[in-house]
């Protein structure tokens, strides 16, 4: 009893490389870039200079929003208490919610409290809020 292993056919070698494994890998590591990239930048403390920005064009009539050191809130020239800067806020703002509102506060103003009166305007529907702040010359 005899077996023949050679069926005539002629296997070539293949010279093409499988990409698919490399494709894996890349993807794989793409994914742990993406998940690490934002947590490497937690933590870092900073400490912010002036803005040399260029200064914006004002608006006609501005709606500003002042947090003086005493912790007091003036909406314009006019001071307010937190419960009614909404309704304040509404009035000054003829019903418009998008309606830029500039806060300005004082050096020191502790920053939680700026940010309480941002939360506050946030809770009144105002979204649009931009810091006023000192323009300083570029060097």
């Amino acid at each position: 009893m005899s077996v023949r292993l050679d069926h005539g056919v002629d296997l070539d070698e293949v010279h093409e490389i499988n990409v698919t494994p490399f494709i894996d890998v890349m993807l794989v590591l793409l994914i742990i870039f993406m998940v690490a990239a934002p947590l490497a930048t937690v933590d870092i403390a900073v400490d912010l200079p002036a803005s040399t920005a260029q200064p914006q064009p004002r608006p006609d009539k501005p709606l500003y929003l002042t947090l003086k050191a005493d912790l007091t809130l003036l909406l314009g020239e006019q001071p307010v208490t937190r419960e009614a800067l909404g309704a304040a806020l509404a009035g000054a703002a003829s019903g418009d919610k998008g309606a830029r509102i500039f806060v300005r506060a004082d050096r020191g103003v502790p920053y939680g409290e700026v940010m309480e009166a941002m939360n506050v305007l946030r809770n009144a529907g105002f979204l649009k809020v931009a810091l006023v702040g000192l323009e300083k010359s570029a060097p």
